[in-house]
């Protein structure tokens, strides 16, 4: 539990910064009094949010790589699969990105963005979505440092951007009055922040990585893909669910996106514990897995679920009292409050679940299993989703539409967690494990 609490809390210091400045920014926009400008960075998100799911993918493989090589004592491997995992992730992440940036206008308006918040999203958009490779090769630092231990490094880069975005915003969005395309600016230099301090911990005070060699990232990357791959796709469930869920609140107008938008950012704030959790957990169980010490990977998920379950139920108690605040510090107004309310009161019955998600997902991909991260993540998006929405929506509004999306996620939520322990007892019983 040490072990677990520690890696979290330095990881979650330098996630939940990332969230805080995200949070700030939308405070930044909300206050300049136009609601559909706060709409068109909740359609942005949605979109941003597939990209930064696969580089979320591929840090989880690279970290888990380089774990396992850690744990087994292959140092000369893990440097080796690092710089290969490096190469890939720029790759990829540059992939997406030019696939993404001419469509990024047809995609908004697939999410239900329509008028000036279509304008506004899609030139936020054209920013924001190169700053997505650097974020991810970020993202891929952190990871490597996670995966030797050194979770103050990889909090350092993670936070330094953080506090650059923070200094800058405010100075970007009202001081040279770029508004909306201030902050998109800012989340741009902020990603190159990152690069730069992750290179620095990594490169020069760890020596974690070597020279990318054109036949070892070559070599490297049937590995690599069977990881990533399916952590992508598990992944890629959520803003599946999430951009689905958009469209159907878009046709409540902007003032009910706006409340959504104002959520999808709080929530990661007053959550994001269970981000760096699930982020964290990950190498710890590469790390015994190599060892070959199972009976200590199965503490460290019922420590993960335990840690969870408290720390949802305290968030969410606090989030429904703060729901008054939230209100007025974004300046929410009818709709837009009622709903905001709403959200705060109950939305940490959702989180609940997809805490248990998290660490279930965790201990699969780490495990050698993650294609059960994909089933469970894209059953909650699919089957999990989008009946539950649609007929809450239909019958009972925006309120009815979130309601649904709970109840699907307790159903899958569950399912991953037994299937968690039953994949931990399966490993257990194998010689090699005795």
């Amino acid at each position: 539990m040490r072990h677990v609490l520690v890696m979290t809390a330095a990881a979650s210091v330098g996630l939940m910064s990332i969230f805080l400045v995200d949070l700030l920014s939308l405070l930044y926009v909300s206050r300049l009094g136009d609601p559909n400008l706060t709409a068109a960075v909740g359609f942005a998100t949605q979109v941003l949010f597939f990209s930064v799911s696969i580089n979320i993918g591929l840090s989880i493989a690279i970290s888990a790589l380089v774990s396992r090589a850690t744990g087994a004592g292959q140092r000369i491997a893990a440097r080796r699969l690092a710089a290969s995992g490096l190469v890939h992730v720029f790759l990829i992440a540059a992939a997406v990105s030019c696939a993404a940036l001419p469509l990024r206008r047809e995609i908004l308006a697939l999410f239900g963005a329509r008028g000036e918040a279509l304008d506004v999203s899609s030139t936020y958009l054209a920013i924001t979505l190169p700053a997505t490779i650097f974020l991810g090769l970020g993202m891929a630092l952190a990871g490597i440092l996670r995966a030797v231990g050194d979770a103050r490094r990889a909090m350092f880069v993670t936070l330094s951007g953080a506090i650059v975005t923070a200094v800058l915003d405010p100075i970007f969005i009202f001081g040279l009055g770029l508004g909306v395309d201030g902050a998109a600016m800012v989340t741009l230099l902020s990603r190159l922040v990152f690069v730069a301090v992750g290179l620095y911990g990594a490169v020069r005070m760890r020596d974690l990585i070597a020279w990318p060699a054109g036949k070892a990232v070559l070599c490297d990357f049937p590995a690599m893909m069977a990881i990533a791959v399916p952590a992508i796709l598990t992944n890629l469930a959520t803003p599946v669910a999430s951009a689905y869920s958009m469209r159907i609140f878009s046709h409540f107008g902007d003032a009910v996106v706006a409340a959504f938008a104002i959520i999808d950012r709080v929530n990661p704030v007053a959550f994001g514990v269970l981000f760096a959790l699930s982020g964290s957990v990950g190498p710890i169980m590469g790390q015994n897995l190599g060892a070959r010490l199972m009976p200590r990977v199965r503490q460290v998920l019922s420590n993960c679920l335990l840690f969870a379950a408290i720390y949802v139920v305290v968030v969410a108690l606090l989030l429904r009292l703060a729901a008054p605040l939230v209100v007025d510090i974004f300046d929410a107004r009818g709709e837009t409050a009622g709903l905001v309310r709403f959200l705060c009161a109950y939305g940490g019955a959702l989180w609940f679940f997809l805490g248990g998600i998290f660490v279930a997902n965790a201990a699969f991909n780490n495990l050698g299993f993650p294609i059960l991260s994909t089933v469970f993540n894209w059953g909650r998006a699919t089957l999990g989703a989008i009946p539950f929405v649609t007929i809450g929506a239909d019958r009972f509004g925006p309120e009815g539409g979130f309601v649904g999306l709970v109840v699907g996620s307790a159903l899958f939520g569950v399912g991953a967690v037994v299937t968690a322990y039953l994949v931990t007892a399966r490993l257990a019983k194998r010689p090699k494990f005795a």
